[in-house]
């Protein structure tokens, strides 16, 4: 068993993450995971080794360079080596942009945006002598289509986006056999939503249509296997990116009418997990599991957009075809 592959999961205690650890421990790989609550680390270590696989925890806050780069020195001194590192740790904070304290705002960037950059290089310090290995950063379709009451999460996972791209163009320059690949996301029923600070009466809840996080575990596994450019989960995700690719006006619009109401259900703000962690065993679902479907699509980003210029090229084929038909039926 010595060969078992390793996976490291930052965020790995709950909702996606959680979901990621139990997925990789079914296929017996050893799963390293990073989180600050020692309550969801423990049980999140007797799922994977439930579920076959071998755990190791990490007490660790993404936002703190030098505790994710002892992680993964810790992880390379277990097991050798690391060959998927899986970026999924976040926090948000629910309100309109200006509730948000500046402090608010740089904890989200700290954990959501620079925890992301810790995260892949630290991967990158490990996986550069070998010249292999995988980086998988979580991202959503709010990485291009912001919406409102998510500010500060909207730009951490835009910041995320360019990161990654500038990234991999200097991979590239330099032949390196290292693949990056960024998934993002629909909504999913994950546990964000109860332990996210929040400056809305109500609770917060996901826009629909929602996924299950084993649906969008598996679709991510898949993802890390194949390592595209991008992969979009999720139709509601590629609707939002292409529309916002083509009409941003009209999608800015759009999200005015329908994305504030559909965003706050009824209840109560609970203890959020923005500056300490929650400590109890949230696991990977939400509390939308009667609305959550366990189905999902996903396809690479370049697959998308290939389609959609040559459908364009079809369009505008047919287009000069009438023109010159036209013209013909006018020349004298």
């Amino acid at each position: 068993m010595q060969d078992r592959p390793v996976v490291v999961i930052t965020g790995g205690t709950a909702g996606v993450g959680r979901a990621l650890a139990r997925a990789y421990a079914h296929r017996g790989w050893r799963v390293a995971v990073l989180a600050r609550g020692q309550a969801g680390l423990a049980a999140t270590a007797a799922d994977v080794a439930r579920a076959g696989g071998e755990p190791l925890t990490l007490a660790a806050d993404v936002a703190d360079s030098a505790a994710v780069f002892d992680a993964a020195d810790r992880v390379v001194a277990r097991w050798g080596r690391i060959d998927l590192w899986i970026n999924n740790a976040m926090v948000t904070v629910f309100g309109p942009a200006e509730c948000a304290t500046p402090e608010e705002y740089a904890r989200v960037t700290a954990v959501t945006y620079l925890g992301t950059v810790h995260g892949t290089l630290a991967a990158l310090r490990h996986m550069r002598p070998r010249d292999r290995g995988t980086i998988l950063q979580i991202g959503s379709a709010l990485a291009y289509r912001s919406i409102p009451l998510q500010a500060a999460y909207c730009a951490a996972k835009a910041a995320c986006r360019g990161f990654t791209d500038s990234l991999r163009s200097e991979l590239l320059h330099e032949k390196s056999r290292i693949r990056l690949t960024m998934a993002q996301l629909p909504a999913v029923d994950t546990p964000q939503f109860d332990w996210a600070r929040t400056h809305v009466r109500g609770r917060p809840q996901p826009v629909p249509p929602i996924h299950t996080p084993e649906a969008v575990a598996e679709a991510i596994a898949t993802a890390a296997r194949t390592a595209p450019r991008e992969i979009w989960i999720g139709a509601p995700s590629m609707q939002a990116i292409l529309g916002t690719m083509v009409a941003p006006g009209l999608m800015d619009r759009m999200m005015a009418r329908s994305a504030w109401d559909s965003q706050i259900g009824p209840g109560d703000a609970r203890a959020d997990n923005l500056m300490q962690p929650v400590e109890r065993d949230m696991g990977a679902a939400g509390r939308f599991g009667s609305e959550a479907s366990d189905r999902v699509a996903s396809l690479s980003g370049p697959t998308v957009r290939a389609g959609l210029a040559a459908g364009g090229v079809l369009v505008a084929g047919a287009a000069l075809t009438a023109a010159a038909l036209l013209a013909r039926r006018r020349d004298p």
